[in-house]
Order: C-alpha cells, then structure tokens, then sequence
C-alpha cells in the first residue's frame, strides 16, 4: 500500500563506515517480516556497494552457496523454504522495454522478495518500490546511505534502521508528513 495521499515519502540518512556497518544493516533489514513481501531498489554509482549489501542480506536470510552478481544474468533468483527472492541487476539493460520482454512482469507480480539494481534502466516498466536505497562513496570509503520509504513496506523496514542509532549519520533527515 502507498503513503497517503499528500504524505511525503520518510528519508533517513544514516553513515556506514566500513563493510561490518553494511552487514549490521543488512542483518537488521533482514529480521524485518515486511522484508518478505518488499521491493527494494539500490541506487549508487559503480563500487558504491550494491552487490555487496545484498550479499550480506541474502547471508541474512540464510541464502546457501555463492551468492552471484547479476549483471551478465540481469536476475539471479533464489527459492527458501518460505521465501522466493529476486536479485536483479538492470545495468546492461539499453531499453526499458528489455524488462517487458524478458517476461519480468509475472515476476514483480508474485510474492516475495524483490531486489534491483540500477532500476532506472527499467524506468517506466518497474513499479514502484517500497524501500529505495541510495549509496555514495565518501572520500574515506564510508558510505553515506539515504533510504527512503514509498509505501507502508517501506516504513516497517525504516524500523529496522532505529535499532542501531550508532550509525545514523548526525545529519539525520527524517522527514515525516
């Protein structure tokens, strides 16, 4: 379900200074019920840690063997006992349309767990998701890390970011409606 009508989306910033503060986040994103029933989407230049954020997520959801980078596949699909996820990497994408045709439709439209890479490659054929991630590589290799909520989804994962308020960036940005 979206936010309300005339409720803006909620951001938070937080800081990531090193890869142990991407995998506290990914760990408390992944203990989150909502997560089952997600779309998230990663926004963030080359190296800015995408991949490796949704590795240490699918580690957290007890994902076995190699956990591979979808960008030649441009989805990597994982089936647990009770949960399908989706990786998809839409970097190589050169039209929007490719998302259509590549019959992933059926696939947003399924339960489960759905996670995209570079998603504007696909703009105006994805929906819209409930989590948007954006990662940015500061000068001394922390991250800085804006998530924004789209839909109530959205604002119960947010809640997996308030258990750790040792790496909220001070420039906290919460904005409520």
């Amino acid at each position: 379900m979206r936010l309300e009508m005339g409720h803006r989306p909620i951001v938070k910033s937080l800081a990531w200074p090193d890869e142990t503060a991407t995998q506290r986040f990914a760990t408390a994103l992944a203990a989150q019920p909502a997560l089952r029933r997600a779309f998230v989407e990663l926004h963030g230049d080359l190296g800015a840690g995408k991949t490796t954020l949704v590795r240490h997520l699918l580690r957290a959801l007890s994902v076995p063997g190699r956990i591979k980078s979808p960008t030649y596949a441009v989805v990597e699909p994982y089936q647990l006992a009770d949960l399908n996820i989706w990786h998809f990497d839409f970097y190589r994408f050169q039209d929007p349309r490719e998302w259509e045709d590549a019959g992933f439709r059926d696939i947003f439209a399924s339960p489960g767990l759905k996670l995209a890479e570079w998603p504007e490659k696909a703009a105006g054929f994805i929906p819209g998701a409930d989590l948007v991630i954006h990662l940015e590589v500061l000068q001394d290799e922390s991250r800085q890390v804006t998530l924004t909520a789209q839909t109530d989804i959205g604002l119960a994962l947010l809640a997996a970011t308030d258990s750790d308020p040792a790496h909220q960036s001070p420039a906290l940005a919460q904005e409520r409606p």
